[in-house]
């Protein structure tokens, strides 16, 4: 089939498998070019298919020749209807490490379950015996509680008064004003148990119990701080209850590691395009200027430019791993420098529909959104007929 993006809203209805196919190898690429990392060799990755933990994957892979297990939640391909993208990316991603003659399993399936963990305990058991990294970039708005069977739902809302700020919708380029109500306890409640700490702990328990953790082994999961622009939204909104849950969390894991001498720890990463960030009111807006400023800057970065830099510069550069005043690694220290977020808030002051062309990089967020989902990278044949059927062959 001749494979087009599809859109709605916020979302692209279809995946290219060449496209993130190309994406993978770009990646790999990039990985391959900062040379090799004296870091993991066995790594457990839960949420491995897209952004950060597919980034985080083939870092670990290409990077420091590890053993990977990945983790995900994607849809395969039927006749006529494309694959998610993680699909097409993990399919890739198994294709090229086993090319290299590096072990790449996948378990597709709902990560937050029992019987999903139960599944990576054995196969960690059957073919690896323990794993020395584990990454936890779980992205997803829902969660069914294995404890309580309840589905609960996250929501991006401020907290306790009504916020109101400029966003652009990037299809169109049009900058308007957004206006969301405040969160309820609920609503803060079911975010904390979707987007906090307590499935990467019971993840860590489960871990634990097995005794699939090696000694010395790290655990590490992903967060965002962000400016002042975004904080009602974001860092103080109901997502930011999350993302204090998740890193108050860290130095829970980190007790119970203590048996095996290993860690937690929470990398505080760059505002980057994601299926998630697209559909958060404002930051669409602040990214596509702080593209523009970071880029004039050249200290841009993409998701496996962060995730490199994270482990060369901060995991494993045979130095203590550095750390803020709250335990946090920071990896958003490009993105937060001075300069840049002082650019950024004049430019945000400027913003408009007409000047936004000229003072924000709008085209490279369209870019990077295509890109998510396989489409605008070169040397791949968009008009060609592609078949939309690819295995990934670690799944039956």
């Amino acid at each position: 089939m001749i494979i087009e993006p599809r859109m709605r809203g916020f979302i692209c209805l279809t995946a290219h498998p060449k496209g993130c196919e190309q994406n993978v190898k770009n990646q790999i690429n990039y990985v391959k070019s900062k040379g090799k990392i004296e870091g993991a060799k066995k790594v457990l990755v839960i949420g491995a298919s897209t952004g950060f933990g597919l980034a985080s994957r083939i870092t670990s892979a290409f990077g420091c020749d590890a053993a990977t297990i990945g983790v995900f939640f994607e849809k395969p391909a039927s006749e006529g209807k494309t694959a998610t993208p993680g699909w097409y990316n993990s399919a890739a991603f198994e294709k090229e490490a086993h090319n290299e003659g590096l072990y790449a399993k996948s378990i597709n399936g709902d990560a937050f379950s029992n019987e999903v963990k139960e599944q990576v305990i054995d196969l960690i058991k059957n073919d690896l015996g323990q794993v020395d990294l584990v990454i936890y970039s779980l992205a997803s708005p829902v969660r069914l509680h294995p404890m309580t069977g309840v589905l609960h739902r996250s929501t991006l809302k401020p907290i306790g008064s009504t916020f109101t700020n400029s966003t652009v919708d990037f299809h169109t380029g049009k900058v308007s004003q957004v206006t969301i109500e405040p969160a309820n306890q609920d609503d803060i409640d079911n975010t904390v148990v979707v987007m906090g700490g307590e499935d990467w702990s019971m993840w860590m328990d489960a871990l634990i119990e097995a005794n699939v953790l090696a000694t010395g082994a790290m655990t590490l999961a992903y967060s965002y701080i962000g400016p002042e622009v975004t904080e009602a939204v974001y860092r103080k909104g109901t997502i930011g209850r999350a993302k204090d849950h998740l890193e108050a969390t860290a130095f829970e894991i980190s007790k119970k590691m203590e048996g095996v001498g290993g860690k937690a720890y929470v990398s505080v990463n760059k505002a980057l395009v994601t299926q998630a960030s697209s559909a958060i009111p404002v930051i669409p807006l602040y990214i596509s200027l702080l593209y523009k400023t970071m880029k004039e800057k050249g200290i841009h970065e993409g998701c496996i430019e962060q995730m490199q830099r994270l482990y060369s510069q901060r995991l494993y550069s045979g130095q203590e791993i550095p750390t803020d005043s709250k335990g946090r690694i920071r990896i958003d220290d490009w993105e937060m420098r001075e300069d840049v977020q002082d650019q950024v808030a004049a430019l945000w002051k400027e913003a408009s529909t007409e000047t936004l062309p000229a003072i924000g990089d709008l085209a490279g967020y369209k870019q990077d959104f295509l890109n998510l989902f396989g489409f605008g990278f070169e040397g791949v044949d968009y008009q060609a007929d592609t078949n939309e059927l690819v295995d990934i062959s670690s799944i039956k």
